[in-house]
């Protein structure tokens, strides 16, 4: 938080331009707690269009619930209903300029994007910044409408696939609020043994921080304390195991294997549930795609059944290399449901 001090120091037409999350675009972070922070500021988000930590252009992905997370999250910055969304667009503190940005690639794929889905990801970017009232059904409709078929059943199970696309690849990744355990340099992969590095946190150890008695990152205010730099119900939400959303549990926690969650399981056989259940909704998306032959442009379903039988592959690699890896320090069994 060096830049809440700066407040009301910088020039008229200056922005500050700040991450969704306080890490760097991990498949799910809490609100980066700079938006809210700074009244006399005007702040700038900025998202990740380009899927660097979500399988790249390989992975089927809908960003748009990932971003309406973000912009309903409530900062509490002015009290109760201070979102995220009213932050950026000047609404509760009165930014005389506002803005957003997105972070994106262009290759030289004849589809621009790599994935013929990414293209659903910067239009959804671009509706959401111009409306973020819009849900990401309403927008994945006027995608599909547009791209790939106009008869309703088929709308629809398109959109099915897409909906909880985000939060599948979360499962098989990072769940429960682990992050940054990507493979070295590349992002694609899963590496959470990764320990050497120029900066002890860009390694994978120094987030997971998995070890016989749990797992997570402790932010709380009996560790890095970094809870603190949200407003005050934030702090009391996150600071306790029982009040924290289980989504951001790890992030802010190191919780014991045998923790009990809310489900009445244990931690342990949560987080493999969660990773079960990742892989097996990609498995039902190729189950859906492959029922779509003949009501999709043939090439169109051939590109993307070839990337569907990839990222398939992958998911179960970052499954079973996070499960393995974390097994040895939990010491029990790896179950499925």
């Amino acid at each position: 938080m060096d830049f809440v001090p700066l407040d009301g120091q910088f020039h008229s037409n200056v922005f500050v331009q700040g991450k969704n999350g306080p890490i760097d675009f991990q498949p799910r972070e809490p609100v980066q707690p700079l938006f809210g922070a700074m009244p006399q500021t005007p702040l700038m988000l900025e998202l990740q269009v380009t899927q660097e930590y979500l399988g790249h252009s390989t992975h089927l992905v809908y960003l748009a619930p990932m971003w309406k997370e973000y912009l309903d999250f409530d900062t509490h910055a002015e009290g109760q209903g201070s979102t995220l969304a009213s932050v950026i667009d000047g609404s509760l503190q009165k930014y005389s300029m506002t803005g957003i940005a997105g972070v994106t690639n262009i290759g030289n794929d004849r589809n621009w994007n790599g994935h013929f889905f990414a293209q659903a990801n910067w239009y959804a970017y671009g509706r959401l910044a111009w409306d973020h009232t819009l849900t990401p059904n309403q927008i994945s409709d006027e995608w599909i409408r547009q791209s790939l078929s106009r008869d309703d059943e088929t709308v629809q199970a398109v959109q099915d696939m897409m909906a909880g696309s985000w939060e599948a690849c979360i499962d098989y990744m990072t769940p429960l609020g682990l992050h940054h355990i990507m493979q070295a340099g590349f992002h694609y992969g899963p590496q959470p043994s990764y320990s050497r590095a120029p900066r002890l946190d860009w390694t994978s150890v120094y987030y997971h921080k998995a070890d016989s008695a749990g797992i997570g990152f402790n932010r709380t205010k009996s560790g890095s304390n970094a809870v603190s730099q949200y407003a005050r119900p934030l702090i009391q939400q996150f600071n306790e195991f029982k009040s924290c959303p289980e989504e951001y549990l790890l992030w802010f926690h190191h919780v014991p294997w045998d923790y009990e969650m809310r489900s009445g399981r244990t931690l342990w056989n949560e987080l493999c549930i969660h990773y079960y259940s990742g892989t097996d909704y990609v498995h039902r998306m190729i189950q859906t795609w492959q029922e779509l032959e003949g009501e999709i442009d043939p090439e169109i379903h051939q590109h993307v059944q070839n990337k569907l039988k990839q990222h398939d592959k992958d998911a179960q690699i970052w499954r079973d290399t996070c499960l393995t890896y974390f097994q040895q320090f939990s010491q029990m069994k790896i179950v499925k449901e």
